[in-house]
């Protein structure tokens, strides 16, 4: 078994607390150990308004970007979770579209390469055909927006049925053949639903732009698991054999440590902890980060 070259391993925005300024997240992140960061826009109307930010307060970010060496690549754009585009409503899915725009404006203005977008047709709705047929719809225009820009759009692996695995995800990108349209699995998710990770990593691993890092808990017959707040190293992930697999397949993109602040005055000892636990299964799996 051979060793990759050093890749990168990034911190998630909301690990840390929300009343951080942007200079003060990245400097931690740095502090930390890191190498990037990953900026969320949600369903939070705080974090959504970041899109509507004007010259001055974009180049504030880029600056403080600069300051700390902590880059800023990536952006989970989740807010889609509240407005889907394979909603039934019209107005709903018109305004999944302006979010699309104005994220991919941002991105372009701050250098953010690659958008994350939530793999949900609905959420807060029923879905069936229609929203299924919806989403690939808002997907094809989407992508094709994004190729004019130069920025990837990877659809994460998801808590919910509709997008669990890669081989679904492939399944949907074969009506949407584009190389600006990836896969970001997430391996909590993706461990949860009981999928054989191994042979989902070889089935997407020309398209993988990016991997979330979590540990979770399985869904099982009288459970919904549990896809978020797990203790590393408690949950259901092979994290070992998961990085030996992505050492087979060569695998060369960034990681994101995926975590959410506790608020609790602690919040750096437990990234330390678990960027400690995460880079032991790193060298464990042949990976060096």
């Amino acid at each position: 078994m051979h060793t990759t070259n050093p890749v990168c391993l990034g911190l998630y925005e909301k690990a840390l607390p929300a009343q951080l300024s942007w200079a003060q997240r990245l400097d931690t992140a740095h502090e930390l150990g890191f190498q990037f960061m990953e900026i969320s826009i949600d369903e939070q109307p705080e974090r959504q308004q970041r899109l509507d930010w004007d010259r001055k307060q974009r180049m504030a970010l880029i600056n403080a970007r600069f300051d700390s060496g902590i880059a800023l690549p990536s952006m989970c754009l989740s807010a889609h979770r509240r407005y889907p585009f394979g909603s039934k409503d019209t107005a709903t899915r018109q305004q999944a579209r302006v979010l699309m725009e104005k994220a991919l404006d941002f991105a372009v203005d701050i250098g953010i390469r690659n958008i994350q977008l939530a793999g949900y047709d609905v959420y807060y709705e029923s879905a069936n055909l229609e929203t299924r047929q919806h989403f690939i719809e808002g997907m094809q225009w989407a992508v094709a927006l994004a190729a004019k820009a130069q920025v990837m759009l990877s659809v994460e692996i998801m808590d919910t049925t509709f997008i669990n695995s890669i081989s679904k995800w492939r399944e949907l990108a074969r009506q949407i053949p584009s190389p600006w349209f990836t896969v970001y699995p997430d391996i909590g998710n993706l461990s949860a639903w009981g999928n054989d990770v191994a042979f989902e990593l070889e089935q997407g691993i020309d398209k993988i732009t990016a991997i979330h890092l979590k540990d979770t808990l399985p869904v099982l017959p009288g459970t919904s698991g549990q896809f978020r707040d797990v203790h590393f190293g408690s949950g259901c992930v092979d994290f070992a054999h998961t990085f030996s697999v992505l050492n087979r397949l060569n695998y060369q993109g960034p990681f994101l440590l995926e975590m959410w602040a506790r608020n609790d005055g602690q919040d750096s000892q437990h990234i330390t902890q678990a960027k400690s636990w995460i880079e032991q299964q790193m060298r464990i799996g042949g990976i060096a980060c």
